[in-house]
């Protein structure tokens, strides 16, 4: 039986460039999302969007020319486009879509392709599961290479071109209180990683009169051999910069931007789940939003104290921001957030924005007059007990995988020397034991990995229960 070559994750469909990632399966899938597309609207428009990875400009073109060769409009962005810009212009301008090029926090070797639908949000698992069934079905009857359009050049002359960049930063404006930041005069010091938020982040803060330094904002598809990803390591030279400039604080923002990775004023990295936290307590005072939170099963718990403490609920969710998305657009929360450093808030977009969560982190910097370790300490007081969450990548073997998933789909009673109060298999297993602390294992949706995810109360039980479930999982 054929199966489709395209396999859509928690964000899209991720492969190597010239493996699994080709012009002919790039056709595939643009040819398969046209129908699903077409089966929706009988004249629909679509937004092409792509990043700063090599080959974006072609893969681009020729989802131009492909979407305009089964009648749909197609408008390209004129640069490179942030993922939440692409999100908001959905939005903005009433859209069916759009088909946006990116690998996001991938290494360099990575393309990916997102597809969102009207909603502006992620494309939901019944969507996708129809555009790799449309796929499957086109390759038995044509093939697995489609034969046209030809490599992205076909109609780059007459294509429709639309600028992303005015009306989303317009809306920025609308979001962030951009005065309090003035006020302050703090300064700051901002991180593209080579990626889409050069000239987004850093160009709104100065037009706003911001002392602002910018780092690594020119175009590099190698992205200086690291990747895109906003990891504490990834960041040194921002904590560098932080440190040499006696900054408030560093921003940075993923390859599509949008993920947010935060360094305080003394160089710390502060993890993303802390800056969810902080961000949610913030923005329930200051907007005087009494709504739930939302976050990802994978995610804080310190979050559900944060709410608690403000009298509300939190909504718990699998991982995929497209879960929160819904939340966003039926106005039950907030916030929402995901531990890998995604965040959106209320009447925003339903998805992942790194600029946004950049501009409220800096907002609440200035309107606290505390750095952001300070505000973690007052929080962890405020709450009654810290919160220290850890995420590992364990690269296993088959062998391993196959084991570790029969280990974790036994309901035990015990694990790892500690009692298991409950168990929740909204995506993976989450254990959690009597004192609070849990241990989450999973499989990544976007790379080739088992996630383990641990919180205890203090960064030494963390840590020993993080080496005694990694011991566990590749014990035989």
């Amino acid at each position: 039986m054929t199966t489709s070559p395209i396999k859509f994750g928690t964000s899209g469909w991720r492969g190597l460039i010239a493996d699994d990632f080709t012009f002919a399966n790039v056709r595939l899938a643009l040819n398969a999302i046209s129908e699903h597309v077409k089966s929706k609207s009988a004249k629909p428009t679509m937004l092409v969007g792509y990043d700063t990875r090599f080959y974006s400009e072609e893969f681009s073109q020729l989802a131009v020319d492909i979407l305009e060769a089964h009648g749909i409009r197609a408008l390209l962005s004129n640069t490179f486009s942030p993922t939440p810009a692409v999100a908001y212009e959905i939005t903005r301008s009433k859209l069916d879509g759009a088909v946006n090029f990116t690998a996001s926090h991938n290494p360099a070797q990575y393309h990916g392709l997102k597809f969102s639908s009207s909603d502006a949000g992620p494309a939901l698992p019944e969507v996708t599961k129809d555009i790799e069934a449309r796929v499957t079905k086109n390759i038995e009857r044509d093939g697995p290479v489609p034969k046209s359009p030809a490599h992205g050049a076909k109609g780059s002359e007459k294509t429709e071109k639309i600028d992303l960049h005015g009306p989303y930063l317009k809306r920025l404006g609308e979001l962030v209180r951009f005065e309090v930041l003035q006020k302050s005069n703090n300064k700051l010091v901002v991180d593209a990683l080579h990626g889409c938020g050069a000239g987004y982040l850093n160009k709104i803060l100065a037009d706003h009169g911001i002392p602002v330094q910018t780092l690594r904002a020119e175009r590099d598809c190698l992205f200086d051999g690291t990747g895109p990803d906003v990891s504490e390591e990834n960041l040194a030279p921002l904590r560098k910069a932080v440190q040499e400039t006696k900054s408030a604080a560093g921003l940075a923002t993923d390859g599509d931007a949008d993920r947010f990775g935060i360094v305080d004023r003394d160089g710390t990295w502060i993890q993303p789940n802390l800056v969810l936290a902080l961000v949610y307590d913030y923005i329930v005072e200051s907007r005087g939003w009494s709504l739930p939170a939302a976050r990802s099963v994978a995610t804080t718990q310190m979050v559900d104290a944060v709410a608690k403490s403000h009298s509300q609920t939190t909504f718990q969710t699998p991982v995929g921001f497209k879960y929160i998305g819904q939340l966003i657009r039926e106005d039950k929360i907030a916030l929402g957030g995901e531990e890998s450093a995604g965040l959106t808030i209320r009447g925003h977009v339903p998805e992942k924005d790194g600029i946004l969560a950049c501009l409220l982190v800096a907002e609440m910097i200035a309107a606290r007059g505390a750095s952001l370790g300070e505000q973690i300490q007052r929080m962890f007081k405020k709450l009654g007990r810290e919160f220290w969450p850890i995420r590992e990548n364990l690269h296993l073997s088959d062998e391993q995988k196959a084991n570790a998933i029969k280990k974790v789909a036994v309901d035990n009673s015990t694990l790892v020397g500690r009692k298991v109060v409950s168990i929740d298999r909204t995506d993976g297993a989450k254990f959690v034991f009597d004192d609070g602390s849990w241990m989450l294992a999973r499989l990544s949706g976007t790379e080739p990995l088992l996630r383990l995810y641990i919180e205890a109360n203090s960064a030494a039980a963390s840590a020993k229960l993080a080496r005694e479930a990694t011991d566990w999982i590749l014990k035989n």
